[in-house]
């Protein structure tokens, strides 16, 4: 019998696993339809009960800034109690450390882009402190563990702190603000936590794979790189909200594996137009305040219920929830907001197919040619 890793087995699976070849991979009929399969979620009580979760804080969130004596700041309390969506498989001891943790993230997150603003960076240098952000995110999730959605929403949430700062007191108060949803998020999961408990000791879910901490610092560069790419190309194009490119890198390179780095990019584009267009139609009937908020609680509740079967599907209702977010924070620019929601996501999602398969390893490669030969 002849050993896999024979010199010439070797040889003949890394002929498979050029640069050329991999891109072939991805743009075959076979990656398409990977990408529109609909999986089943390992729980989706679970899924649920996250969805209710974080949906639940974000409404209690805003309706307690706005009728604080700071209704300026709901974007960003609101943003704060999407800690909320992490640790959704954790244990309830667990969980509770978990939350804490990304709600202090989501402030950091928040305070980067706010303190570049309020020193004067120049546009380049503020795209720089996005992809730090984005970097050090990454290296975030991984170093405790903290699982989905991953370092994407703490990137979310620096977006948000993206335009002008005015003082040092308005820094101040998007950081409080963000951390006032944070301790919402917390005290909302520690009430609703054990509802999970029954379906959690059912659950058996596999070991989580834990990269070496050398490839974990490369994904943090890449990601770095690329959203600042994406970031700068975005602005020098003249859009309103270049950490949207950011984010749509972020969310691409988060794939474990090529395959699902490019499942991800078709998915995220797909869902985000249609997304778009919901969320588009949603505006031109100007809706009110209140009208805006339950429909981000729904979106909210939506998207963690169906991005277990599929990404795109979460990204069709979590593109309006994101973008009515936005549109809380400031209303003046609903009108192209969605046009350039498409633009920003493609761009990224570009740019984060080519950065994944430029700076793969051979492993990588390999890994992919073995996946698509499986389907011949």
């Amino acid at each position: 019998m002849t050993d896999k890793n024979t010199p010439a087995r070797k040889s003949r699976r890394h002929r498979g696993a050029s640069h050329g070849t991999s891109a072939r991979h991805l743009v075959s009929p076979a990656q398409w339809r990977e990408s529109m399969a609909i999986g089943a979620p390992p729980s989706p009580r679970i899924f649920a009960i996250a969805g209710f979760q974080a949906a639940l804080a974000v409404l209690l969130a805003i309706v307690a800034t706005h009728f604080s004596p700071w209704p300026q700041l709901v974007g960003f309390a609101s943003l704060g109690a999407l800690a909320a969506l992490f640790g959704r498989f954790a244990t309830v001891e667990r969980r509770m450390r978990i939350v804490v943790i990304c709600a202090l993230l989501l402030a950091l997150g928040v305070l980067v882009p706010s303190l570049a603003s309020w020193a004067g960076a120049p546009p380049w240098m503020m795209a720089f402190a996005l992809a730090l952000v984005a970097g050090a995110a990454t290296v975030a999730v991984s170093w405790w563990g903290l699982g989905g959605p991953g370092a994407v929403i703490i990137v979310f949430a620096a977006g948000a702190a993206y335009h002008p700062v005015g003082s040092g007191a308005e820094v101040l108060a998007r950081v409080l603000a963000t951390l006032a949803g944070g301790v919402v998020a917390v005290l909302t999961c520690l009430v609703t936590d054990r509802w999970r408990a029954p379906e959690l000791k059912a659950l058996r879910l596999p070991p989580a794979h834990v990269a070496p901490w050398s490839h974990q610092w490369i994904a943090a560069g890449r990601i770095t790189a690329c959203a600042a790419l994406a970031a700068w190309i975005a602005f020098m194009a003249g859009w309103q909200h270049p950490a949207w490119a950011a984010i749509g890198a972020v969310s691409v390179l988060q794939g474990g594996h090529l395959h699902i780095t490019m499942n991800r990019a078709l998915q995220r584009m797909a869902g985000t137009i249609v997304g778009s267009f919901i969320v588009w139609a949603m505006l031109a009937q100007q809706p009110s305040f209140w009208m805006v908020v339950a429909a981000i609680v729904v979106f909210q509740f939506l998207t963690e219920v169906v991005i277990g079967y599929n990404y795109a599907l979460g990204q069709i209702t979590v593109t309006p929830m994101a973008l009515l977010m936005t549109y809380l924070a400031s209303p003046a620019v609903a009108a192209s907001m969605p046009v350039e929601r498409v633009l920003d996501t493609i761009l990224g999602a570009a740019l984060g197919i080519v950065f994944a398969v430029i700076f793969s390893s051979v492993d990588d490669r390999v890994y992919l040619h073995e996946h698509h030969s499986k389907d011949r």
